[in-house]
């Protein structure tokens, strides 16, 4: 990570030194967040494996180098920091390698183009499909109220360390996003597409790798109201263990928010195929990450597609460690989910809320279980000073039966800055 961020910094210095002083400006922004926060029961028994109480730092700084509306170096790093553990949060806080790089591209308009080049981030179908960063290429058309960019990702460099041949494991994604604005609707239709030659994981051989998610979102403005929707098709295959294997699923989802006066309400529906106990080994109908290497089920991985949701079930303000056992937490799959909530504002500065969200498994588990049960979630957010901001957060799940026999809780507080 060190040798990562020295040579970012090298990037960065060597484009600065380039030019003379008086012909670029230097813009610098940030976030800054410190919380504390507590779970309990997670794991859905009363085992507490997964209990947790911690306080962390994140500090995000951004530097761009602009050397004319047309062109800038654009730079974004992160410090994270658990109170008590590691280098950077024991005695004497001294950590090497403790900053990350985030983002660092460059950023140029020709003609009616935009290219960014290098590690940048991007969203894909509210994060259903994709939100995160990754290094490769985006190239934007514009054309008055239509948008058209094209993404290039590459996911995975493969290499002899991947135990395959220098580009078998070469894994990459190709998007096209469109997006047309006419009047108060906006309409973003993608089609994603990735694909992989050879890839071994745990053992198992994934040969001619090949996957698209084709969809749409629709947005519409009706006053002091607004809703959207959200479909998408999942298709393609691959050669598990020499077994030609398909792959077709979906997801649709819909939601809107409507102010009344000071208290506004919203909700949202979204249900993901997934795969049925008796379905045929050949066939894959749960709706997936694509866009993820680790192939790994392990609920820390963050990778690639991202949809926060309930506090509990789908990680929500604190994005902890877990989510509560038997939900796809972030990683929407196999999962139907309801939620209504309301908003108000009682005082200046200060707004309340509560959700109530219900989810269950769109297809039994391996126990024949599917009610991950209901959740209620409390916040208050209050505005300290300018750019400052206090929110609380209580959330208490009853648990369903492919949850546990103990109900989740959570209970966190975090100050947060934006510069």
């Amino acid at each position: 990570m060190k040798k990562v961020l020295v040579a970012a910094l090298a990037v960065a210095l060597a484009a600065v030194m380039a030019v003379p002083a008086s012909a670029f400006e230097n813009e610098f922004g940030g976030y800054f967040r410190v919380r504390a926060y507590s779970q309990s029961d997670f794991t859905g028994d009363d085992s507490g494996d997964r209990d947790y109480q911690v306080v962390d730092t994140r500090t995000r700084l951004y530097y761009t180098a602009k050397f004319s509306d047309d062109f800038k170096l654009v730079n974004k790093f992160e410090i994270d920091n658990t109170w008590g553990d590691g280098d950077l949060g024991d005695i004497g806080a001294d950590c090497d390698g403790a900053i990350e790089v985030k983002n660092t591209y460059v950023d140029f308009n020709m003609g009616n183009y935009n290219f960014k080049l290098g590690t940048q981030g991007a969203v894909i179908a509210r994060g259903f499909v994709f939100w995160d960063d990754f290094s490769g290429a985006t190239i934007t058309g514009n054309y008055g109220n239509v948008e058209v960019p094209f993404y290039w990702m590459k996911i995975n460099e493969g290499g002899f360390a991947d135990g395959d041949d220098t580009n078998d494991a070469d894994k990459d994604a190709y998007a096209v996003s469109p997006v047309f604005q006419s009047g108060n609707m906006t309409v973003n239709p993608y089609f994603v597409y990735v694909t992989q030659k050879e890839k071994t994981v745990d053992g198992d051989l994934f040969e001619d790798f090949m996957a698209y998610d084709l969809g749409v979102d629709l947005d519409v403005a009706l006053g002091n109201a607004n809703a959207w929707f959200t479909g998408i098709y999942q298709g393609g295959s691959v050669d598990v263990n020499k077994t030609d294997v398909d792959m077709s699923s979906y997801l649709v989802a819909f939601g809107g928010d409507a102010t009344l006066g000071n208290i506004s309400v919203h909700g949202q529906m979204f249900h993901a195929s997934g795969q049925d106990q008796d379905d045929p080994a050949d066939e894959i109908n749960a709706f997936v990450d694509i866009l993820s290497e680790s192939g790994s089920e392990d609920a820390q991985d963050w990778k690639g597609q991202s949809y926060y949701w309930a506090e509990i079930m789908g990680y929500g303000t604190f994005d902890p460690w877990y989510g509560s056992a038997g939900s796809p937490t972030d990683k929407i799959s196999n999962i139907t989910a309801f939620n209504i909530g309301a908003s108000m504002s009682p005082m200046e500065k200060l707004t309340v809320g509560a959700d109530l969200w219900y989810a269950m498994l769109a297809e039994d588990n391996a126990a024949g279980d599917d009610e991950l049960g209901t959740e209620i979630d409390l916040s208050a957010s209050y505005a300290l000073m300018d750019n400052l901001n206090l929110d609380v957060v209580a959330a208490y799940l009853m648990a369903g039966d492919a949850t546990g026999d103990e109900d989740p809780m959570e209970l966190g507080a975090q100050l947060s800055l934006s510069f």
